[in-house]
């Protein structure tokens, strides 16, 4: 049952009854957003006679007594510097954070029922028109715990509803929507690898999924998938570990106008194989599985529309990069399922072979498909966060470049506090992938680990390109790179799993 309500601002003044605190989520400075804040504006305006720096941002927010909010308390959670925030620098994340920290404290201060009102910048123009869909967004994660813990009945007490000023049915419809899928990718992705093996993350799509229309298909036998089925080759030896491509796919109800085809990185735990990773990286290599997690949860955001005039496919590839005798190892030359033949260049570059072998079934599934893209959806390379820091990383080919999909997605993402940092494929990248003699078509990578390779994070698109047999064609395809951003805090092992791109990715359906 959905946490989240919708309240009109001009039920605000009576909406005490229903909630316990005032969430006050204002741009600094705040003085010209008083006549905005309703039962909290003398609260609030009395408290900055007594103390000017609860208007700065960036501060924890401050818990005041105010008579007729609800509750008799306002949080006050202030976003921004004080300057203006019409420059390119600033972005709504602002008031993700804001808000997030303002509902945990309304929680903390005891409240239940938190209301969220939150104002938006003076004139800072189309990438934060979406304020208020992000801070009610910011809001229902704070309600995320982790599955393990749910379980086994030691999540924190948390909201029994949350309301948010200023959507209507149709926004808010929006907002849950992209909530529930962010939900299952986080489920997916912050579980540990043995409750989420992929065969118990098959059976997490198959619950998940029941009754929404999406067809769920398991493939357990992945000999189709050879470069897949290497990488598993040593999990194999144990039953719980075995690989599977979960097919997920939703079709509206009238004409389809356009298809979409995601593959999505699944590594359930990498060792790194017999490349083992060593000095205490493996560690959080249970995340690895962030991409698949992204491309269930649109799946479940989508069907949750009932989007119109979309087709989307989303193949799941399920596996863990186990060490053991029937590791897969350097030099190995393997065929792809395009045909193409790959010589494995380091073991722990994994993720692109399960990518490749499902990317080349994409392109299949596209020949029979209206107006198709291809998309692979993946937490790649450590370089991605290297050079970015904490963004998706996207990169795609010329069709798509033609078509404009990175100006539109860029200008989405800014919109939903995901933003991205945009790469284009260059000569160098195929230059590092090409045969070094006949007798392999591609090396998968380099000897080195992405963060100590130039274009660490750009290169592998080139390897997706030739091994799943894309490259000189007319589909679009788009790579998204997510290890920078798949986790916030960016601790593998203990941040909190983000859902993104979940809901960049479902308005770009929209359009």
């Amino acid at each position: 049952m959905s946490l989240l309500r919708a309240v009109a601002t001009s039920a605000l003044a009576t909406a005490h009854a229903a909630y316990d605190a005032l969430v006050c989520v204002v741009p600094a400075p705040i003085t010209p957003h008083l006549g905005a804040l309703g039962p909290a504006s003398g609260a609030i305006e009395n408290a900055l006679a007594i103390d000017a720096a609860i208007a700065r941002g960036g501060r924890p927010p401050v818990v005041l007594g105010a008579t007729g909010a609800p509750g008799g308390r306002v949080v006050l959670a202030v976003y921004g510097s004080g300057q203006p925030l019409t420059s390119d620098v600033e972005d709504v994340r602002l008031v993700a954070e804001a808000a997030a920290a303002g509902v945990a404290r309304a929680i903390e201060a005891g409240a239940s029922r938190p209301l969220v009102l939150t104002v938006a910048p003076t004139g800072a123009g189309p990438r934060f028109s979406k304020v208020t869909e992000v801070a009610a967004l910011a809001a229902l994660a704070t309600q995320w715990f982790p599955l393990e813990a749910r379980e086994a009945g030691k999540a924190p007490k948390g909201a029994e509803a949350i309301g948010v000023v200023g959507l209507d049915d149709e926004r808010a419809k929006w907002v849950d929507a992209i909530e529930q899928g962010k939900r299952l990718a986080r489920d997916i992705a912050g579980t540990d690898p043995e409750r989420m093996a992929p065969l118990r993350v098959a059976a997490l799509c198959e619950e998940a999924f029941a009754g929404t229309g999406i067809a769920v298909t398991v493939e357990r036998d992945v000999s189709a998938y050879p470069l897949l089925a290497a990488v598993a080759r040593a999990s194999q030896v144990v039953e719980r570990h075995r690989p599977c491509v979960v097919r997920l796919e939703y079709v509206p109800s009238g004409p389809v106008e356009r298809t979409l085809i995601l593959a999505g990185k699944g590594v359930t735990y990498d060792t790194g194989g017999a490349d083992l990773k060593t000095d205490g990286s493996m560690a959080g290599m249970s995340r690895d599985k962030g991409g698949a997690a992204a491309v269930a949860g649109l799946l479940r955001t989508v069907a949750a529309l009932g989007l119109p005039g979309v087709r989307v496919i989303g193949l799941l590839g399920m596996v863990r990069n186990s060490i053991g005798e029937e590791s897969f190892v350097s030099d190995e030359i393997i065929k792809s399922r395009a045909g193409v033949r790959v010589r494995i260049g380091n073991t722990d570059a994994e993720g692109r072979l399960v990518l490749a072998d499902l990317l080349a079934e994409g392109r299949e599934l596209a020949e029979h498909a209206k107006n198709p893209t291809l998309v692979s959806v993946a937490t790649l390379t450590g370089h991605v966060y290297r050079a970015h820091g904490p963004y998706v990383g996207l990169i795609n080919n010329a069709p798509s470049r033609a078509r404009g999909d990175v100006e539109q997605l860029d200008a989405l993402a800014e919109q939903w506090a995901e933003p991205l940092e945009r790469s284009r494929p260059r000569r160098e990248d195929y230059a590092l992938v090409a045969p070094r003699s006949s007798a392999e078509d591609v090396v998968s990578s380099n000897r080195l680990a992405s963060v100590n390779t130039p274009r660490g994070h750009q290169f592998p698109f080139a390897f997706l390109d030739i091994a799943a047999g894309l490259r000189g064609g007319n589909l679009p395809f788009l790579h998204l790179d997510l290890a920078g951003a798949a986790v916030d805090p960016p601790d593998w092992q203990f941040g909190k799993p983000t859902g993104t791109p979940i809901a960049t990715l479902a308005a770009w359906l929209a359009t």
